[in-house]
């Protein structure tokens, strides 16, 4: 009976010995990964140093989005929206509308002078 369980203990003992080396092969040397060098052409050359970290375009247009959205989202936008609310709805008359003299019609009494237009003369040709 002692013999099933030395052999149990045995294979238990090969498996952790088979497991531990299994990890130590899994583990990197400081010499790996060897990759070919990359090939990049002029545009991902390009981005390759334009996207590295800490560099001065990256920080400039970082700059220039912070401030662009700054302007539209604290002053365009809400610029816009007190022109519209002032424009479509607190303004008497609405925004292009140019308030002229009527026109003038026969029969029709001016009422600074209280004449009243006579009526237009007869076409003596007869045609509309």
């Amino acid at each position: 009976m002692s013999g099933s369980a030395e052999d149990e203990r045995l294979r238990v003992q090969q498996l952790r010995a088979l497991r531990r080396r299994w990890l130590r092969d899994q583990e990197l040397s400081p010499r790996e990964p060897v990759l070919p060098p990359r090939q990049l052409g002029t545009v991902g050359a390009f981005w390759e140093r334009f996207l590295q970290p800490g560099g001065l375009w990256r920080q400039q247009v970082h700059k220039a989005y912070q401030t662009g959205s700054f302007v539209m989202l604290r002053v365009l936008l809400p610029a816009w929206a007190i022109t519209y609310f002032l424009k479509y709805h607190l303004q008497k008359t609405p925004h292009g509308v140019v308030v002229t003299n009527p026109r003038i019609f026969p029969g029709d009494r001016i009422l600074e002078t209280g004449e009243i237009m006579p009526p237009l003369k007869e076409d003596p040709h007869g045609h509309h």
